[in-house]
């Protein structure tokens, strides 16, 4: 089986409208012009990634404007959509939460991000996430065909035993929209993807928002695609474009079969008890 992932790498504006009639610009032409049948968008991608814009274009979900707008361009053009993350509004409490729609526009799974971000690499922090949002508190999945699909959030992307354990459940694909600035990109943002992707021998897909150089927070871009060798498959420059790229999923079982690691996993070995005699 092959999927064909479009990651799409779209310059977040200060109206919300323009950035959802943009999204669905680039989620038509992944569809209907590059063939794609899984399309993914970029972390909080219908506002720019300040705290007080974030409290302004909260949503409900599956009721709000943005989760409307995804689930015609699914149906519309018959294509998986992973939303990348909006703000959601949940019983007076705000998440950071990715939908995914299916073709017939059907919403077919949410995830709330588990690790809130506060560090500040570059050497401030633009929003300090743990007072913005609520964390998630579980792990989300989905199919495609047979193809198990974990998601992440941005900053989910360092915790190595989260992605662990999306292999576990099955998944051969992960996927993290993010924003990440410019500094922390240079110094992480691709071996973090070969990392999760060469660990769990999974193919891994990281999709950014093209770079505002105006922005608060300037996204690195640079969205890619990395298979379960711990090779780019595609990879954007910082500018706004789609990237496509063939998963070949029989790769998936050929690595595992050749560099069967999780089969000599010496897992009575690694819950350290701290502070046992």
């Amino acid at each position: 089986m092959t999927i064909k992932v479009a990651l799409i790498q779209l310059r977040v504006v200060d109206v919300k409208e323009k950035n959802l009639k943009n999204a669905i610009d680039l989620i038509r032409i992944a569809k209907k012009e590059k063939e794609a049948n899984l399309v993914v968008l970029p972390e909080c991608f219908n506002a720019p990634y300040t705290a007080d814009t974030l409290r302004d274009v909260a949503e409900e979900i599956p009721a709000g404007e943005t989760c409307r707008a995804l689930s015609n361009a699914a149906r519309d053009f018959g294509v998986y959509v992973v939303g990348g993350s909006i703000v959601e509004s949940s019983g007076g409490r705000l998440y950071n939460t990715c939908t995914v729609w299916g073709p017939e526009g059907d919403l077919v799974a949410t995830y709330r991000k588990v690790h809130l971000c506060d560090s500040s690499l570059s050497g401030k922090t633009t929003v300090a996430e743990t007072k913005l949002f609520t964390p998630g508190d579980a792990y989300t999945t989905f199919t495609i065909g047979d193809t198990r699909v974990g998601l992440g959030i941005c900053w989910d992307m360092r915790f190595a035993e989260f992605a662990t354990a999306y292999r576990t459940m099955g998944c051969d694909l992960l996927i993290y929209p993010a924003v990440c600035d410019v500094p922390t990109g240079e110094q992480h943002w691709e071996l973090l993807a070969k990392a999760r992707a060469l660990d769990n021998q999974t193919f891994v897909a990281f999709c950014s928002p093209a770079r505002d150089t105006h922005a608060k927070l300037i996204p690195y871009g640079h969205s890619l695609l990395v298979d379960p060798w711990g090779r780019v498959l595609q990879r954007a420059t910082e500018f706004q474009e789609i990237v496509v790229a063939d998963l070949v999923l029989n790769e998936v079982s050929t690595v595992r079969r050749r560099i069967p690691v999780f089969e000599q996993k010496r897992t009575d070995l690694y819950e350290l008890k701290v502070g046992s005699a």
